[in-house]
């Protein structure tokens, strides 16, 4: 009986040492669009969003708003990096989905960008009454560490229409369904909607089969803080309008809204949420 219960706990420790080496970490991230208007004017914001992302050291991160220049300062902040996407409004103009990612870890495979409009194909394009373009970028990853291959959605739905955001989340999971895959798929960003609260996230999670890692993972850290917080102390609250969400073979051992320490400047008016993931077999 002795011999088996050792043989038991030395299984159960494999498996989560496992685990751990094979895990990664994912994160949403709203960096707030660069302005030089003080207070929390951009080259203030800069060496502080630096200072938060070293220190969760996400494996990939799905940004919004970031405008082309900002995103290139940000990365000579964040060397260990690099990043991918296209702007809105068609190449280097207006904000961007940019995905920043670790490449001595992950190779793109494969790639894409859509409008979140009747028109999905047409750069800048908007359908839905909302006057800001929205849009999706995405990339297949292979991760060079477990030989493992996912997809990375990134996005940032409507602030101010809610029939934009509902027919937006719809059109994700139409396109996600046109992959016709069986790889894992993580859908993070900046969603303007409260998550439980919303159509929007009903139409993702119950419609889309997609999973919310702060609700499904093992360990949920600041779960019930808010993720908006207007440059001022963030508090508890029902808007957590920022997700990384998961669907096919993803098992989520942490997540967390990360809080800022409310002595410094705020590197941004958005509390970025990480997720620690581990891609099935």
């Amino acid at each position: 009986m002795r011999v088996l219960l050792i043989s038991l706990i030395t299984v159960i420790l494999s498996e989560c040492t496992l685990k751990a080496d094979e895990s990664l970490k994912v994160m949403t991230f709203n960096l707030r669009y660069a302005s030089n208007s003080k207070p929390n004017a951009w080259p203030d914001r800069l060496p502080v969003m630096a200072e938060v992302i070293d220190k969760t050291n996400p494996d990939i991160i799905g940004t919004q708003e970031g405008k082309f220049y900002q995103l290139k300062e940000l990365n000579k902040e964040i060397p260990n990096y690099t990043w991918f996407g296209t702007g809105r409004d068609g190449g280097s103009r207006g904000e961007f989905m940019a995905i920043f990612y670790k490449p001595n870890r992950f190779e793109i495979l494969e790639y894409d960008h859509f409008w979140l409009s009747d028109t999905p194909n047409v750069i800048g394009s908007t359908t839905w009454g909302h006057s800001n373009r929205r849009m999706v970028t995405w990339i297949r990853f292979l991760d060079k560490k477990t030989k493992r291959e996912f997809y990375f959605w990134n996005t940032h739905f409507d602030h101010r229409v809610q029939p934009a955001r509902e027919k937006a989340a719809s059109l994700v999971n139409k396109k996600v369904a046109e992959l016709k895959t069986e790889l894992p798929i993580i859908l993070v960003g900046d969603f303007n909607a409260s998550a439980k609260m919303n159509k929007t996230y009903d139409i993702l999670v119950d419609d889309g089969g997609f999973e919310d890692t702060i609700v499904t993972a093992k360990e949920s850290i600041n779960a019930d803080w808010n993720t908006i917080n207007g440059f001022r102390e963030t508090r508890k609250g029902s808007r957590r309008i920022d997700w990384v969400l998961s669907k096919g073979g993803v098992k989520t051992l942490e997540a967390e809204v990360v809080l800022f320490d409310n002595s410094k400047q705020y590197p941004s008016d958005h509390q970025p949420v990480s997720a620690t993931i581990v891609l099935e077999k």
